[in-house]
């Protein structure tokens, strides 16, 4: 109990600081409305200790039972064992339902209350008001359960299980929820895998060839010069204007500001950083794609290698991995991998681009629709990586109780979406500048076929007009 107390104890001191450093400053705020925030504040932060939890878990149960086994006398290591594993995958799955089923709908319309009319404002009344609205949701939510399995299943064994609150409802629900999760990874890691390749290229400085960084400095800094000429000229009459020659001059200064980094970079830093990186995206992707093509083949020769095939040896008793140690480190580096490129191709997509957190100007409502994405996410990369055969590690607790695991076309229909999405992002991403050219050549350039709105730059001229590169 002490260890899981002080993992979770850090992982809450993490999270407090990583939403503070989004969370939108209160100006002077009522004492009352101050108070339902920070409530609402520390129950999102527990939720995403809980999300940072269900993500660590599976790389710490795999380098575990590879110590037990290189090490199975060790005095020092006694405390990890078996139990401890089970424990630790049942509180993850255990405090995921809770944060998901209650503590956030909580925190949500906590902070959305304002009391029942007659009675005295207060945080009693919007407690009230809560625990109304979350016991009004509960029963839709059961009532939508309920109807669903009897449509679905109609036989005298599933009307009669319909009737069991713990053992029935909440593992079909949970499974509902991490199905769904597995899904929107599946659409959001492809896009992730190649947009990888976009942020690594915005965060480290490219190499310079055939380029002039003393003529771009040259050109950029007349554009500015240009611009705040404008700005100056300008009365303030004009509002329109005077916002869109700002917003102007400010691109103008985040590419200057980038020049000036390329220009101050080191040779190493420019012409090996940045490829050693793009080849260690490239050869991370390609791996994963590999292991999933052949998880496809092992799904159509072999019944133990579905997800729920087999319950697994047990920690300590015998390596997960065929390459042992190495083949375990690297099953977390690529489980790693997949998680931050989920996260990112989450927030590419364009029906969650204004749901990406901004520092220090997120509202409270968004950092906890942020928290529950977050929460979906992490408690379905545990199954997503069993699902793809990236692991063999067999689900623990509440995780491998999922019905749909056993279903064979749903998990090798699961698998090859995934195979062929990701290679589809993969060669799309890889070509887009040969298809753009091709555009050129036959000019339908100005029809913008092939154009990605995200990925397109805008140059401002000096006379204040747009030119696409």
């Amino acid at each position: 109990f002490q260890i899981c107390f002080l993992l979770f104890a850090v992982l809450y001191i993490v999270s407090y600081f990583i939403i503070t450093r989004y969370k939108r400053k209160a100006d002077e705020q009522e004492d009352e409305d101050a108070i339902v925030n920070r409530i609402s504040l520390f129950l999102s932060t527990f939720t995403l200790a809980v999300s940072a939890g269900a993500v660590l878990l599976l790389p710490f149960s795999i380098i575990s039972n590879e110590i037990l086994l290189s090490f199975p006398q060790n005095y020092y290591i006694q405390w990890l064992n078996g139990s401890l594993i089970h424990g630790l995958w049942n509180l993850a799955s255990l405090f995921s339902n809770l944060c998901l089923f209650v503590l956030m709908p909580f925190a949500f319309f906590f902070l959305e209350s304002e009391g029942f009319a007659g009675l005295k404002k207060g945080i009693r009344a919007r407690i009230l008001e809560t625990l109304v609205m979350l016991i009004l949701l509960a029963l839709l939510i059961l009532g939508i359960v309920w109807v669903a399995s009897a449509l679905i299943d109609n036989d005298a064994a599933s009307m009669e299980s319909l009737y069991d609150l713990w053992e029935f409802y909440l593992p079909y629900l949970y499974s509902c929820i991490s199905l769904m999760g597995c899904l929107l990874l599946l659409l959001c890691t492809p896009v992730g895998l190649s947009r990888m390749f976009t942020v690594m290229g915005q965060l480290l400085v490219k190499p310079t060839i055939l380029e002039d960084l003393d003529e771009q400095m040259y050109i950029i800094t007349l554009e500015e010069e240009a611009i705040q000429r404008r700005l100056n000229g300008l009365s303030s009459t004009v509002e329109y204007q005077t916002v869109e020659l700002e917003r102007e001059l400010e691109k103008v200064k985040s590419k200057k500001t980038n020049l000036e980094r390329r220009k101050k970079a080191s040779a190493w830093e420019r012409n090996l950083v940045y490829p050693a990186v793009m080849i260690l995206l490239l050869t991370e992707t390609s791996i994963s794609v590999l292991l999933v093509a052949l998880n496809i083949l092992y799904l159509l020769v072999d019944e133990t290698a579905m997800p729920k095939g087999s319950g697994g040896p047990g920690i300590g008793n015998a390596s997960l991995s065929t390459f042992g140690f190495v083949g375990a480190a690297l099953e977390i580096i690529l489980i790693f991998y997949l998680m931050v490129s989920s996260v990112v191709g989450f927030y590419s997509l364009r029906f969650f681009e204004n749901f990406t957190p901004r520092k220090d100007d997120t509202t409270m409502t968004k950092i906890i629709g942020n928290c529950v994405s977050i929460l979906v996410l992490s408690s379905a990369l545990p199954v997503m990586s069993r699902t793809l055969g990236i692991t063999r590690f067999d689900l623990l607790g509440d995780f491998g109780r999922f019905n749909w695991l056993g279903n064979f076309y749903i998990v090798l229909s699961y698998n090859l979406l995934f195979a062929i999405m990701t290679t589809l992002c993969l060669v799309r991403k890889f070509t887009s500048a040969v298809r753009e050219e091709l555009l050129k050549a036959l000019g339908l350039d100005k029809l913008h076929l092939s154009n990605n709105p995200r990925d397109s730059e805008t140059k401002p001229s000096a006379n204040g007009h747009q030119k696409t590169l």
